[in-house]
């Protein structure tokens, strides 16, 4: 578990060089054709996951303001 802290901690003091050369491993492990497709499919799972994120708040505020009203809360 401690590690995972580390680690979280780690990614807040990335710098310049750093996602440089973290760029530069990416384009000679995929290749320059396959970032654009790559970057896509982050792009929607990112949409997908947002989209879900939302959908899950916006049950929960239903469901609240559903309680609030059977009990009467505002007044």
């Amino acid at each position: 578990m401690v590690g995972f802290f580390y680690f979280c901690a780690m990614l807040l003091f990335i710098g310049g060089p750093e996602i440089f050369i973290i760029l530069l491993f990416v384009v000679l492990f995929f290749g320059a054709n396959k970032i654009p497709e790559l970057a896509r499919g982050l792009g929607k799972a990112m949409r997908e996951l947002k989209d879900a994120s939302n959908e899950i708040k916006k049950d929960i505020r239903d469901s609240t303001n559903k309680l609030k009203d059977d009990f009467d809360l505002d007044k």
